[in-house]
């Protein structure tokens, strides 16, 4: 862990808006998300500062909540946040799919590339207007329900958000997105076609990602990779990127996790 809890937090925070749930409600310092067990992040328990109620409390409030939407009580918790999850395993709670946050400061040095090569063929926009299209068909997301709910997540971004699109020809072959706050941007939905795929686009995409979110203004671009997606934590570490901490999702029916937030980075 390179960050301390008070920067860990930080960027949890900020993260937090780049992804949101479409019901969010705080409690005593956390904040509760429900999008009706579409994705982790928008279906989960993040801790955003101090809290003054007793632990056993806020669980059974918390778990109450979930239940009455149908939902598994899960939380999203970083390994500063070890105590408060040794509390909950000691509650029959499941620690799953440890996800490493990865930051590269932008600079002229790791920013040095053949710009008009690595931009040959990108798309930028403020909105997503031809790009969920390719987003829904390369992830396999094709349940109307889950499209719509995507769909509703973005709208809700508030943050300054960018939308990229790699062409091949008249074809898009990979697409991802940047949601910039604060001086920090987010590179997530990075996503290639799986025809395109092995062909070096992934590197490209993510090239294109870090200038133009120098571009704007940002002085950090991070992500959040799935430890077992080794081929991503690959490429993120040769453009430099580092590993900064792994939050879990912890929840209290591991056994519903693949049904109910199936997608959950």
């Amino acid at each position: 862990m390179n960050m301390d809890k008070e920067q860990i937090r930080f960027l949890e925070n900020i993260a937090a808006n780049g992804h949101v749930g479409l019901e969010q409600t705080e409690y005593d310092g956390w904040e509760l998300r429900f999008t009706h067990g579409f994705t982790g992040r928008a279906n989960s328990i993040q801790i955003k500062g101090p809290s003054t109620i007793a632990p056993d409390e806020k669980l059974a409030y918390c778990e109450k909540e979930y239940a009455s939407r149908g939902l598994p009580c899960l939380f999203k918790l970083t390994e500063a946040d070890r105590d408060f999850i040794s509390y909950l395993e000691q509650r029959g709670y499941t620690a799953v799919k440890p996800t490493d946050v990865m930051i590269l400061e932008l600079n002229d040095k790791n920013t040095a590339c053949d710009e008009t090569a690595v931009l040959k063929g990108v798309r930028f926009s403020s909105g997503p207007e031809g790009w969920f299209e390719p987003y829904f068909e390369f992830e396999g997301l094709q349940d109307p329900v889950q499209q719509k709910l995507t769909k509703e997540i973005h709208a809700k971004v508030s943050v300054d958000k960018i939308y990229i699109r790699l062409m091949e020809g008249d074809r898009v072959a990979a697409v991802a997105s940047l949601a910039i706050e604060k001086g920090y941007s987010l590179l997530h939905n990075v996503v290639v076609a799986p025809a395109f795929r092995g062909k070096g686009l992934g590197k490209k995409l993510c090239l294109a990602a870090i200038l133009k979110s120098k571009e704007c203004g940002a002085s950090h671009i991070y992500l959040q990779v799935m430890q077992n997606n080794p081929v991503a934590v690959s490429l993120y570490r040769k453009l430099g990127f580092e590993k900064q901490y792994t939050y879990y999702y912890v929840m209290n029916h591991a056994d519903e996790f693949r049904k109910t937030v199936e997608t959950a980075v």
